[in-house]
């Protein structure tokens, strides 16, 4: 089934497009992969940005859009990717960078386009777990800017993934959860007050 990749604003995506066009934000940005590129580089594939803040232990999670994440496309693959965050004054270009998070990124959009369902894609992270997971939400309709996992949702660990959590095999958010929730929770130190 098809993705159904939610628009993202149209000044995010302007603000992108201007720092691909110069010279000094490309040079400065240290993706030696978009330096070297041969070529037009084009944003494509815009997916927001959501951040896990916390988890509650019954599983409610709370996110927050972060940006939007643009994959930047030369030939045949992504070189790179541009985030951009919301300013005062609106969206705005935050920074180019490249890293294993690009290609994990595409293998695993390209494994969500064989599911039998279709999915809106968005991007989740766990800053507890230094954690960046492909979120395949089943409301393709929804604002890709608003919302939260629902329990049926898809939750697609990108690689490097935390030790013990496979990369690339997706997992119902009703299952992932409680799991990131353990992982996550601060251990309490021998001797120091419950």
């Amino acid at each position: 089934m098809p993705l159904h990749v939610p628009p993202a604003p149209a000044p995010a995506l302007r603000s992108v497009l201007t720092a691909l066009s110069s010279p000094t934000a490309v040079r400065e940005a240290r993706t030696p992969s978009l330096l070297g590129t041969q070529g037009p580089a084009t944003p494509e594939l815009p997916l927001p940005v959501h951040v896990l803040d916390h988890v509650t232990a019954e599983g409610v999670s709370a996110t927050r859009l972060a940006g939007w994440r643009f994959l930047i496309r030369c030939g045949d693959r992504a070189v790179a990717a541009a985030e951009t965050m919301l300013t005062p004054d609106g969206w705005t270009f935050s920074h180019f960078f490249e890293g294993p998070y690009i290609t994990s990124t595409e293998r695993a959009l390209r494994q969500a386009e064989t599911m039998p369902q279709p999915y809106q894609p968005r991007l989740l992270s766990v800053p507890g777990l230094y954690m960046l997971t492909l979120w395949l939400h089943e409301d393709c309709t929804a604002d890709g800017a608003t919302g939260h996992p629902a329990a049926t949702d898809l939750l697609v660990p990108l690689a490097p993934a935390p030790p013990g959590i496979a990369a690339h095999r997706p997992h119902r958010v009703a299952e992932l959860l409680p799991v990131l929730t353990h992982r996550a929770a601060p251990t309490r130190l021998l001797g120091s007050p419950a």
